[in-house]
């Protein structure tokens, strides 16, 4: 088999969006079932652009889970590193939509999610060392045994080829802020790429200032820092250039997924070596289409579609 092109690990699970737009789950009465865990719809976001992508994660024993694995093998994602935990419900996460800016999300992974229990026992470090990218998150690192797996993982692979650790800072995983601190700068010194936004950089470095963030990043061993900046655009550093990206003008539908379609963009870039400029413009627009879209995994756009927003935006 192969080697994997993306190769990514951590949350996965099914997301239930209401179909009705601009109430709260209170009122809402109809929801549609999609794929979800963000570093799953990277998975798929890379999987659309034709690269070989596999994810690393664990689901209950129910019909959720089956599901999972029906969805992931319809988007051309590799499952055979995705095991069921018996004991534990694949989790489910709703969300309220109120456009363009307000999105929450409700997260049900009680008693515990089973994502959280990926063992290092059961890791195929020989894939983790062989994928063109190894992506993982920093929700990954909140719980044990899937805290120890995803540093065995990284260390195992050592930054070879590109190791990219999504900051993912979600408060309600952690005891505080300070103890993601902690475990991020662990894993920060075995990863080539760092990705997130200005919360997130402040919980993984210290700082918020986006020159800043991406300097503390560089010095805790990053090559590749990514700063997302929400209105204004995105800051990547590779510590000898800098490019900062405009978003691109868009009318929100779901701001949910944007950021997993921003990941999927980037394992294309980095993959096809494209420049720094060139890549980040095309994460742009590939999270942007994604806010246009009700769902996460099922939004994620090809690349015809990406290349199309870009060539509208430069004629605007």
């Amino acid at each position: 088999m192969s080697a994997d092109e993306v190769l990514t690990m951590g949350r996965i699970g099914v997301d239930l969006y209401p179909e009705q737009i601009g109430v709260s789950l209170r009122e809402v009465r109809t929801f549609a079932k999609f794929l979800g865990g963000s570093p799953t719809n990277v998975a798929v976001a890379a999987a659309r652009y034709g690269r070989r992508s596999a994810v690393i994660s664990r689901t209950g024993a129910d019909p959720f889970g089956e599901f999972i694995h029906d969805a992931l093998r319809g988007f051309g994602v590799d499952d055979r590193f995705v095991a069921p935990v018996a004991a534990l419900p694949t989790p489910v996460t709703f969300c309220e939509i109120f456009p363009p800016d307000d999105f929450p999300l409700y997260f049900y992974r009680f008693p515990k999610a089973p994502d959280l229990e990926i063992a290092e026992s059961e890791l195929d470090l020989a894939a983790i060392r062989a994928a063109g990218i190894f992506w993982v998150t920093g929700t990954g690192l909140c719980q044990s045994p899937s805290r120890e797996a995803t540093l065995a993982a990284l260390r195992a692979r050592n930054k070879s080829g590109i190791t990219v650790l999504d900051l993912d800072y979600r408060p309600m995983f952690w005891e505080s802020r300070e103890q993601a601190r902690e475990w991020i700068s662990q894993a920060l010194p075995y990863v080539t790429v760092a990705v997130g936004n200005l919360d997130e950089c402040e919980t993984a470095v210290g700082v918020r200032e986006p020159h800043a963030a991406a300097q503390a990043l560089h010095d805790a061993g990053v090559e590749l820092a990514v700063v997302k900046q929400g209105p204004l655009g995105v800051l990547a550093s590779d510590g000898k250039e800098q490019v900062q990206v405009p978003p691109v003008p868009i009318e929100v539908v779901n701001g949910l997924g944007a950021g997993d379609a921003f990941g999927g963009a980037l394992c294309h870039g980095l993959l096809s070596g494209w420049d720094l400029e060139t890549t980040m413009r095309f994460c742009n627009a590939a999270g942007a289409i994604v806010t246009t879209r009700l769902a996460c995994a099922e939004a994620m756009p090809t690349e015809s579609e990406v290349r199309q927003l870009i060539e509208e935006a430069g004629r605007a």
